[in-house]
């Protein structure tokens, strides 16, 4: 049986708990996640996506329910430990690049292992290495705001990878893209994914999007009511079936 390389037992988030205007964002949402898998998430606004992913990657702690990573319940770690945990594991993609602007293309891919003051001449090697895969080389001297925003992406892309972790978490991360940089972003994570076997939990509002994963979760209402997996399916069948699914305003949870 395939690794299972994040599961949530219970999830379940109110904001307000204590107070009249108690909200409850997401109920007893149950979901595993397979080593390769690149895994998609959809659904209206409000409906409890960003919490979902915001429980997952460690960001934020569920009130009740269990978040497992790598087989470890994070839930039961100090701050520290999730800290580390999150560098040494987790991998963050947001639709923003969230590159820091005065530092040059190579300082913002190499900030992850500069925080963990790796060896600066690891550094400097594994940053050439997953530039030269990203194709970004010759922009390494180069600050965020001389690049384009694709060129931008990618090497948000790179610093999630130069750590080499287990999960890569992609929040809207063709928001800020033009449709034809959004298809190259997407034909890279297909090829990350189908070639090296990462796993890629990614949040999208767009069908097209969504149609380079290979399952889909969509959240309505604070639970996961749909699931779907391309298995067979050809991008144009799987495709129609997501925006069929998203325009059907399905209540409860079924395969489909």
């Amino acid at each position: 049986m395939d690794e299972i390389v994040l599961y949530t037992k219970g999830l379940k988030k109110v904001y307000n708990a204590d107070s009249l205007n108690a909200v409850t964002a997401l109920h007893d949402v149950n979901i595993e996640v397979r080593k390769g898998e690149f895994l998609g998430v959809m659904g209206p606004s409000g409906s409890g996506k960003s919490t979902f992913i915001n429980m997952i990657s460690t960001m934020d702690y569920p009130t009740e329910g269990k978040v497992f990573i790598q087989g470890k319940n994070v839930m039961n770690m100090s701050a520290n430990e999730i800290g580390r945990f999150r560098y040494e594991h987790l991998g963050f993609i947001f639709q923003n690049f969230n590159l820091l602007n005065t530092h040059t293309i190579f300082e913002n891919i190499a900030m992850p292992l500069t925080l963990a003051k790796v060896d600066p001449k690891i550094i400097e090697e594994k940053v050439k290495v997953i530039a030269g895969r990203l194709n970004i080389s010759d922009l390494l001297g180069k600050l965020p705001l001389e690049c384009s925003g694709g060129q931008r992406q990618r090497a948000a892309i790179a610093r999630a990878l130069i750590n080499d972790p287990g999960i890569i978490v992609a929040d809207e991360p063709t928001g800020a893209l033009d449709s034809e940089n959004s298809e190259e972003l997407m034909e890279l994570f297909e090829k990350m994914n189908r070639e090296n076997g990462t796993t890629i939990i990614m949040v999208t509002h767009d069908s097209y999007v969504a149609s380079f994963t290979s399952r889909l979760i969509f959240i309505r209402d604070g639970g996961i009511n749909t699931e779907i997996e391309r298995g067979a399916m050809d991008q144009d069948e799987y495709f129609s079936r997501i925006v069929s699914i998203s325009s059907s305003g399905r209540s409860r949870r079924k395969k489909a």
